[in-house]
Parts: structure tokens; sequence; C-alpha cells
């Protein structure tokens, strides 16, 4: 198979089994939470229904590529033979689970396909808009299996900080985010504003369609930005990892190249 087909391949499987995870989800969205619990703080939850749309995740891909590894949030990682494929998926059933539990409308499903060069395709799928965003490791940014045309949108992406709309997150341990607060404070003053939304995957697929400027998060997990850091890519965006610092866990930075450098300096603390 070549690297086009497979590609191909892996992109449509992706957006098969991000559609089962939809209707898993909007199956129970606005309906009281069953089997909740907690993860890494009291605020961290988890329900039946992120289980339930990881469950249909997992019966696509076992169903359609038995010989790949799977990494999901809520099941941890599924490792089959060493070997077998070489692809691995990377699935976060519902990114944004606190929104989707009070009802806000900002929530995900992200699916990606990696291999030992990085990802090969990604999906992020927005049910409550019905809208899919998607791209290939050599395929444009895709938005509802169309291709987007880089800086096409309803404004031209900013091209310097000042006039930026920058979209983060914040962690659940409030110790974090209270050094989080102090990076913010250095952001703020020299951006048009920031905006929190809640779920990662969304965010990175709304700055790679220039909804957003730039995004910055620390504390996400590779299933939070495997596909969204895709998409930021092919929507030509410079990708920076953020080190860990003082109190700061690592994290994920995409901006255009244009003040990419000068929006890392301030999250990093240099300027």
């Amino acid at each position: 198979m070549s690297a086009a087909d497979l590609e191909a391949e892996l992109l449509d499987v992706a957006r098969a089994a991000a559609r089962a995870a939809a209707a898993e989800l909007l199956a129970r969205y606005e309906h009281t939470a069953e089997g909740l619990a907690t993860k890494t703080t009291a605020t961290d939850p988890v329900s039946d229904a992120d289980r339930a749309a990881e469950s249909a995740i997992r019966a696509v891909l076992a169903a359609r590529r038995p010989a790949d590894a799977i990494l999901g949030e809520e099941g941890g990682e599924t490792v089959v033979e060493a070997g077998a494929s070489g692809v691995r998926w990377v699935v976060d059933p519902l990114d944004g689970t606190v929104n989707y539990l009070f009802g806000y409308p900002q929530w995900s499903v992200s699916i990606a396909a990696e291999d030992d060069q990085g990802t090969i395709a990604g999906v992020v799928l927005d049910p409550l808009r019905d809208e899919e965003v998607a791209a290939t490791r050599s395929g444009p940014l895709l938005r509802d299996a169309a291709p987007v045309a880089v800086g096409e949108g309803a404004r031209p992406r900013a091209t310097t900080l000042d006039v930026a709309l920058i979209a983060t997150g914040f962690a659940y341990d409030a110790r974090v985010r209270t050094r989080q607060a102090e990076v913010l404070l250095r952001v703020m003053p020299r951006a048009r504003d920031v905006r929190r939304g809640g779920s990662a995957a969304l965010d990175l697929a709304w700055t790679a369609l220039g909804r957003c400027d730039a995004y910055w998060e620390r504390g996400v997990k590779v299933w939070d930005v495997a596909a969204g850091a895709l998409l930021c890519a092919r929507a030509g965006l410079e990708l920076h990892e953020l080190p860990e610092a003082e109190g700061l866990p690592s994290g994920l930075l995409a901006a255009p190249p244009a003040f990419a450098r000068e929006l890392l300096a301030l999250v990093i603390g240099g300027g």
C-alpha cells in the first residue's frame, strides 16, 4: 500500500470511529450523568458517556484495523504484537467532559493515527455543530471533507500579536492554575484577547480554521492534541513544545510564524 493510500484509509477509519463516538455522546447529552467518577482531581470527571464513546471507537478500529495498537484516554493502551502494523491510534472519546456534563456546547471527539514518524491522519469532530476538521500528513486541511485554503475564513489571520485572538486552557490542579494565571497576565496585555473554551482538541481545530489566531496550553495529554496538532501544522502554523517549568507541566503552542516566537517567549517567561 502506498503512503497516500494508507493516509486515505486511516482518515476514512478515523471519520467512521469519530461518528460512532458522536452517536453515543449525543444520545446521552443533557441527560443525567451515569457512572460519574473522578480521575486526577475532584474537578476532573469521567462518566459512562466517555466510556461508551471510547468503546464505540474501539469497536470500529477492531473491525477495520485489527492489527493496530490503540491508546485511549479511558481504556489505556491496547498493544498488538510487535510490528503487526506500525500504526497506533490515539483517542480522546470526549474532550471537554466538564463542558459536556454542564451542557456547555464546546466538546469534541479527537482521533489520530500515528507511526514512528508522527501523526498520519487526524480528525476532530464537533458533534453538536456536525462539523468535522481533518487532515492527513501530506494532504490539505479539510472542513467537512472539503479543502480549506490557508487564511480562508471570515477574516484574515492576524500577523501581529497585538491583534491576535488566542485560545488557551487551564489545568485541574489549583496549584498549577495559579502559575498559569501568572502567564496569562503576561499574555493578556500583549494580545487582542484570550479565550478559554474547555476542549483542547476543538481549540486546536478552530485555530487551524482561523477562528482563533494561536493557541497554547500546558498539562494537555497526547490524546488531547494528537489530531489537533496535525490540523494546525497542515494550516501552516508553527508548533512548539512547551517544556516543563517550575510549577508548570509541559504543553503545546501553535501560532503563525509571524509572531510564534514572540508568543512563545511570553508563555515560557522570557518576554
